[in-house]
């Protein structure tokens, strides 16, 4: 057997919580063939960059990483695998073409990606392929043992979505939904447990869609459950969810879980149920605030999130003042406000009444304004509360920092002689709050 404990790789994953748990299949792969773990790119023999492309920002963002590792270390194998060749191969090709990247491969197997850099060092192969996705291909059902560098597991229980947003090219990038078996779930959560991470984190490309494709009518719920009767686990939290697919009997039964954490994302793209309905969203704002509604009564002090995106094609400028008055009159704890960019393939490309860069900018800080009010209002309100904080790797000599139940961010100070309280629950009273964060301390 080939001995590679002479190259290390540099791994960059780029977008969302899937691609974490993705890049994360890769390494340990790579791993476990001899290879070693840089964070240094002039230190690298091996670049991978796991790329998004959700927005053409991340698509830029891609490129400038390539372009960035191959001035720091020209030298170094570079490999682009993920959303963005798999959504735009003849980019992909162009890229590959022009030797910014070495080996290029879809997001379909971990497995062929991490064969491939050992084709490349054994016999110089290159690589260029990018199987397209098909409808029944099978889950890329690998165990990520632990995830070293977080306190925090990831466990990818979905992939794909058939939804078909107009503006969205991650169902061309990511295939027809399937979903990880229930029984591997809870075994995968057993492993992350005994490797000792107390907080799960369940993700999915269409994360509500969990179970469709599998039999005996499974659904989310199962998986949470599931997860949830694992001993060693005290949290389990879900990404992003979608609100047309959570029914009265998933919250009743989601409440009857402690172990699950009170903080949902709930994505709504926007507050005007006219733009909703050209985005081809399945839901009104009229249900997205009455979800809203039934989650707060069952989880009192919880923190809804979410996603807004403005200057989608046609939205009027009545459109835009809907949408601010919907997002304000909900109260989130968090918003993420992006600009629409126009997606190669979709339907909205398609689309009449595109906006201008300049109107999109405009109404993208309208929007961020509103959610920076709304975010200081909640976070004014965790003052005087007792929580629950799971604490992290610190990143200073003055602080501890970690995440209450409903991902409130909490800093407390370090004393001089204090140990590292990584992976440890504390109950800590919040004092004040300071920028995007609470202080507090302690409760011996």
């Amino acid at each position: 057997m080939a001995n590679y404990s002479n190259y290390s790789v540099c791994y960059f994953s780029l977008g969302c919580k899937v691609n974490t748990c993705d890049t994360e299949n890769i390494k340990q792969r790579l791993t476990a063939a001899g290879f070693g773990v840089t964070d240094s790119i002039s230190k690298a023999d091996i670049c991978i960059v796991n790329s998004c492309t959700v927005t053409g920002k991340a698509d830029k963002k891609c490129r400038q990483l390539l372009h960035r590792i191959k001035r720091t270390n020209p030298v170094c194998i570079t490999v682009l695998t993920g959303c963005f060749p798999q959504a735009d191969e003849c980019e992909a090709k162009i890229l590959y073409s022009s030797g910014l990247c070495d080996i290029v491969t879809g997001n379909g197997s971990t497995a062929f990606t991490a064969d491939a850099v050992i084709r490349f060092i054994d016999s110089g192969e290159r690589t260029f392929e990018v199987a397209e996705h098909c409808k029944g291909e099978s889950f890329d059902n690998f165990t990520n043992s632990e995830f070293t560098d977080k306190t925090r597991g990831y466990l990818k229980i979905q992939d794909g979505c058939d939804r078909y947003c107009t503006y969205c090219v991650i169902p061309y990038a990511r295939g027809h939904l399937r979903s990880k078996p229930l029984e591997d779930v809870k075994s995968d959560a057993l492993l992350l447990a005994q490797c000792g991470h107390p907080e799960i984190v369940l993700t999915g490309i269409n994360l509500c869609r969990y179970g469709a494709d599998l039999d005996g009518d499974i659904r989310l719920i199962d998986a949470i459950e599931a997860v949830c009767s694992v001993e060693g686990i005290e949290r389990v939290r879900l990404s992003s969810i979608e609100p047309e697919l959570i029914s009265d009997s998933d919250i009743e039964r989601m409440a009857m879980l402690k172990k699950l954490c009170p903080h949902f994302h709930l994505s709504l793209q926007s507050g005007c149920d006219r733009t909703l309905k050209a985005m081809n969203r399945h839901y009104t704002t009229a249900q997205y605030a009455e979800l809203v509604g039934k989650l707060r009564n069952a989880f009192p002090d919880c923190a809804i999130t979410t996603d807004v995106m403005v200057g989608f094609a046609g939205e009027t400028e009545d459109d835009h003042r809907q949408s601010l008055e919907f997002v304000r009159s909900i109260g989130f704890a968090k918003i993420h406000v992006f600009p629409y960019s126009i997606r190669k393939g979709t339907a909205a490309e398609r689309m009449s009444g595109h906006i201008s860069e300049e109107i999109k900018q405009r109404r993208a800080a309208e929007m961020a304004g509103v959610g920076k009010i709304s975010r200081e209002k909640f976070l004014s309100q965790m003052v005087g509360k007792r929580v629950k904080v799971l604490f992290e790797k610190e990143n200073c000599t003055t602080f501890h920092h970690g995440y209450s139940e409903n991902y409130t961010q909490i800093k407390i100070i370090r004393k001089n002689s204090q140990k590292s309280l990584r992976r440890m629950i504390f109950y800590v009273i919040i004092l004040s709050v300071e920028d995007d964060h609470c202080l507090g301390e302690i409760i011996e």
